[in-house]
């Protein structure tokens, strides 16, 4: 197995997606990148107040390029609008630090609970212990840690510069806790060579991602693998996980993220089970759960499980 590295150094992070960007590496299909980043903040070391200044690397590009903290754009041999990048995600171990934050800005969690831009902020400060997998705070609590990018996606075929943000048809900020190892995420492609990104390390985090942040972290390893799917054409991201088979909606409006998650998954039942459309819908309102996957990021995420195993 080829075992590529890349270091979280200026020349290697970006902080939006762009299918101008050059790849910072190109690789065959089957082969393994092994990846060290920042947090999602570009930062050094951890973040204790707003007030006292933390080590940062700066965005190469100035504003247009202050998104998330991301490594990429890498390039797939072969890669071509039309097929799907299957992404393997093996080993991921966190660092050291990370931070939960709440309150104190302009978003509409904050506002509806009279907690926005203006008031006092609130910051966890989490010492992180990737043997034991848990993560203690300043406070006194500790929780388990399920560490997972949050952000994993390539480029839109669209000219420009796209914020990190808001996730797309093509990946990018979905924030879905169940993309942990042992899971493949299933991206359609837009562009020659795929040109993947990731970053926005997550230690734990749960569904609705209901501060607007999880324990944001960096990432001391993280071991992807790439292969491409010509017989599977996708109009959005999938997922096969430890629990189960996942579809997504995204959407700035729930209910039609719902129904987009639903559609998805209808069609990938009718394909494993050899089903159609009634059908499909019958079983799925037995063994299929609807999740909010996040509200925090202006598009809103759905995402619908099929458990394993859960219809014969």
């Amino acid at each position: 197995m080829t075992l590529h590295t890349l270091e979280p150094t200026q020349e290697h992070l970006v902080g939006c997606f762009s299918r101008g960007h050059s790849p910072i590496l190109t690789i065959d299909p089957g082969e393994t990148v092994r990846y060290r980043t920042l947090d999602a903040g570009w930062g050094l070391e951890p973040l204790v107040t707003f007030e006292i200044p933390r080590k940062k690397l700066e965005p190469r590009h100035g504003e247009s390029d202050s998104g998330h903290c991301l490594v990429g754009p890498i390039a797939i041999r072969g890669a071509v609008p039309g097929m799907t990048l299957a992404v393997e995600i093996g080993t991921i171990i966190p660092g050291s630090y990370g931070f939960t934050l709440a309150g104190g800005w302009d978003h509409p969690i904050n506002r509806h609970f009279n907690m926005g831009e203006g008031a006092d902020e609130r910051i966890h400060t989490w010492t992180l212990d990737p043997a034991a997998m848990t993560g203690r705070n300043q406070h006194g609590h500790t929780v388990a840690l399920k560490p997972f990018m949050g952000v994993m996606g390539v480029a839109p075929p669209e000219l420009g510069q796209h914020p990190t943000p808001p996730p797309r048809k093509w990946g990018g900020n979905l924030d879905c806790k169940l993309l942990t190892s042992g899971s493949t995420l299933f991206l359609p492609i837009g562009v020659e060579g795929a040109l993947f990104y990731t970053g926005d390390g997550h230690a734990v985090q749960g569904d609705g991602e209901v501060s607007v942040t999880a324990i944001e972290c960096p990432m001391e390893r993280v071991d992807l693998t790439f292969h491409l799917c010509e017989d599977m054409p996708l109009e959005r991201p999938r997922a096969s996980t430890p629990e189960g088979w996942v579809t997504f909606g995204l959407q700035e409006d729930l209910n039609q993220a719902t129904w987009q998650a639903l559609e998805d998954m209808l069609v990938l039942m009718q394909s494993l089970l050899k089903v159609d459309m009634r059908d499909a819908l019958a079983l799925a309102s037995l063994v299929v759960d609807l999740r909010i996957t996040q509200i925090a990021n202006g598009v809103n995420g759905v995402h619908a499980v099929l458990p394993h195993g859960a219809v014969q």
